[in-house]
């Protein structure tokens, strides 16, 4: 699959492959898909996870099948002829998404995607947006959790940070931008196990710079800030061109932290001035990074 990488840096805007699963549509950023296929015989491999249906051979790379409507609890794939898999690339591994038809590429501003309310969509564990587009609603899923789901050790590692010795505590001010609910949970963990403990977490871009522009006391300026990709409202990469194209806030530290981030993607965020980009789970390399940019 051929990506768009003419699709300006820190626009806010995305690019969607649009699918379905069981009559029900839902999306997948394209920095994430590395190509789409017809079905290859699979392998099946012991004592795998239920959602996992087994493992393929794509010219040399081994890579496993998740079935996502198992994942999502939908009805199954008739085996038609119809049925695609999405290889995708994320936390640093290539996966095999086993979808029932893909219908094509949409470009959206990341305004267009909203976060589900409870108990709005029926999938919220497993969805990271809803995007509203002219004549239908999808679902973003949230392809890093459900991969966490099957196997943990895919995630932050807190054991990864203790791993690095008795830490100082630290008087620095430090802002997250994360849309996961997990996933701030887990970087309040490992953040305070590694010696941050004034942290402040905002759901997406936006909120963190509107917190910035309009909320912020004079006494708190942040010494540096982390921030996620893929964010409703506002991305990282329009989040970080923001702040660094303002005379105010252009000196602090940007840290982007995202499973998307690979040597094909990595321009992108040089061209919006990140001080740092950090592929999730790599928690230890974050911590290192923010003792050498904050010290």
């Amino acid at each position: 699959m051929k990506q768009d990488i003419l699709l300006e840096s820190g626009t806010n805007e995305l690019e969607i492959v649009l699918f379905e699963i069981g009559g029900s549509s839902f999306g997948i950023n394209v920095l994430k898909v590395r190509e789409i296929i017809q079905p290859l015989p699979i392998t099946a491999t012991p004592n795998s996870h239920h959602h996992v249906e087994g493992i393929i051979r794509l010219r040399e790379e081994v890579i496993p099948v998740v079935d996502l409507a198992k994942v999502l609890d939908l009805a199954p794939s008739d085996k038609g002829a119809s049925d695609k898999f999405i290889i995708a690339e994320l936390n640093q591994m290539k996966v095999a998404f086993h979808v029932h038809s893909v219908s094509r590429i949409h470009r959206i501003s990341w305004n267009q995607i909203e976060k589900p309310s409870d108990l709005s969509t029926g999938f919220e564990a497993h969805t990271n947006g809803i995007v509203k587009m002219n004549d239908k609603l999808a679902l973003l899923l949230d392809f890093e959790k459900i991969i966490v789901d099957i196997n943990p050790k895919t995630g932050l590692d807190i054991n990864a940070v203790k791993a690095l010795g008795e830490r100082e505590r630290s008087d620095k001010y430090v802002l997250i931008a994360e849309d996961s609910t997990t996933l701030r949970q887990l970087l309040k963990d490992t953040l305070n196990e590694a010696g941050y403990e004034k942290l402040r977490f905002f759901e997406n871009g936006y909120l963190l710079w509107d917190y910035l522009d309009n909320e912020r006391q004079e006494q708190n300026d942040p010494d540096l800030i982390i921030t996620d990709i893929e964010m409703p409202q506002m991305d990282g990469h329009h989040l970080t061109k923001k702040l660094k194209e303002d005379p105010r806030w252009n000196q602090i530290p940007v840290i982007v932290f995202s499973s998307i981030i690979s040597e094909d993607l990595f321009h992108k965020g040089e061209k919006v001035g990140a001080d740092e980009q950090i592929s999730k789970p790599q928690i230890a390399k974050l911590i290192e990074r923010i003792d050498q940019l904050v010290s």
